[in-house]
């Protein structure tokens, strides 16, 4: 996972090379948030992890999206120069012209959110709603995460996430509505994709990765960490142990599908929990990993509310772990019912960052050890459980741990879904199915 520091320098070529250089790139699900979110705020921010595609993405809009059609500009702060005169004189350089202004990687200038937000004001006061959409930025860190950014752009600015691909987006014809079936669940007309959960495991990562052979691809991924624990990082914080991040992002991936406990991630790294959980959340905050975060309501002390870690990318997460997906399947069934679980809370996450229907993505656990994998709830309080199987039949045990939730829920349980490597949907009962895991990209 570890590359010598003389490489460090041809790594950071390679990624600027990339860039510049680009395949053909394919339609990013999101575009129409992005355009909509333009329509009504005067600033909008796309995060996301490095190579996730949004200087790909933003520079296709320009022709979209620049006002009287003209296309917008576009700017990068990795370039020096650019940032220097972000730097030296920001109002300057945020007015240069009467157009939208696109800006890749906002986040290596972060005085220019102070003069944003000036800007974006005075823009209101002189031209009403006609100032919306003049600023599309994109930055590699979740603004969220850092408040004395973020509050101060508070109703001025949509934030948005672009996560690397999923499945469905690199499967031509796909229909794309997955997560509205399992919202709904309607499952009627599901046909066999044809792709093996290898494969489509395989597809629902970076963009730079999709033609990538396996070897290939671990080259890129020693020099995409290298290049955030060794650069990136140092954007965000001022960290005295920076040689522990690298053991952190192993910790993580071991732990993947599992509660969080801060104290013994710290335990192991030699450090104190407070610590811990601050070079935790430096990781999340370049989404290296996330967190889902427990259901729970009024109903006593039995539900577990510590969220459970993920990692963004679970072709990431072999890497890290050296592991191979077909060695897992045949020879650690149970570490490869990790895996899985990793994909599907991925391909989940980056579906509700783009579908229009409202949704949170939760896990549900009692202290007695009863659980569900995810729950999705609408801002209704409809809930569906979903629980995560690698074995390709299911019984009726695979569904104790929906049984005890759906009591809890009540009328909000609209049904529950065991998710498996077989081909057809079969029913289990009143609101309970068997489900194939290509419903997820299609």
């Amino acid at each position: 996972m570890q590359i010598k520091s003389q490489t460090f320098e041809i790594i950071m070529l390679y990624f600027k090379f990339a860039r510049k250089y680009k395949m053909a790139t394919l339609p990013r699900e999101i575009t129409p948030r992005i355009l909509e979110a333009l329509r009504v705020s005067p600033i909008v921010y796309l995060n996301g992890a490095r190579q996730a595609g949004k200087s790909t993405l933003v520079q296709e809009l320009t022709g979209k999206i620049g006002i009287d059609g003209t296309p917008a500009r576009y700017v990068t702060f990795d370039r020096p120069t650019q940032m220097a005169a972000a730097v030296a004189a920001p109002e300057a350089f945020l007015t240069a012209d009467n157009n939208t202004l696109i800006i890749d990687e906002v986040q290596m200038v972060p005085e220019l959110f102070r003069t944003l937000k000036i800007v974006a004001d005075e823009l209101r006061i002189k031209a009403g709603a006609s100032a919306n959409g003049r600023f599309l930025l994109t930055g590699s860190a979740n603004i969220l995460a850092l408040p004395k950014l973020s509050d101060a752009l508070v109703g001025r600015m949509s934030v948005l996430t672009l996560y690397p691909f999923s499945t469905a987006e690199t499967i031509a014809g796909s229909e794309r509505n997955g997560l509205q079936r399992l919202l709904h669940c309607d499952f009627s007309g599901l046909a066999n994709s044809g792709i093996s959960i290898f494969d489509a495991v395989r597809r629902a990562s970076f963009p730079e990765l999709l033609h990538k052979n396996e070897n290939e691809a671990g080259i890129w991924f020693d020099g995409y960490i290298t290049m955030l624990l060794q650069r990136d990082v140092r954007q965000f914080a001022d960290l005295e142990k920076t040689h522990l991040l690298p053991h952190l992002l192993q910790l993580l991936a071991l732990r993947a599908g599992s509660l969080l406990n801060d104290s013994d991630l710290a335990r192991d790294l030699g450090m104190n929990s407070v610590t811990g959980k601050s070079y935790r959340n430096i990781l999340k905050m370049m989404f290296l990993n996330f967190d889902v975060q427990p259901w729970y309501r009024n109903v006593g002390k039995r539900i577990v509310k510590a969220p459970k870690n993920y990692m963004t990318d679970t072709l990431l997460l072999c890497h890290i772990l050296d592991w191979r997906l077909p060695d897992l399947a045949s020879k650690r069934p149970e570490l490869f019912g990790k895996v899985l679980e990793n994909f599907v809370a991925t391909e989940l996450t980056k579906q509700l960052s783009y579908v229009p229907e409202r949704a949170q993505l939760l896990h549900f656990r009692t202290s007695d050890g009863k659980e569900v994998d995810f729950i999705l709830e609408k801002p209704d309080g409809s809930v569906v459980a979903i629980e995560v199987k690698s074995t390709e039949s299911v019984t009726g045990n695979d569904f104790k741990g929906i049984y005890a939730f759906a009591e809890l829920a009540g009328t909000d349980f609209v049904g529950g879904v065991v998710l498996y490597s077989g081909k057809e949907v079969v029913p289990f009962g009143k609101h309970l199915w068997a489900v194939p895991y290509s419903v997820l990209w299609q």
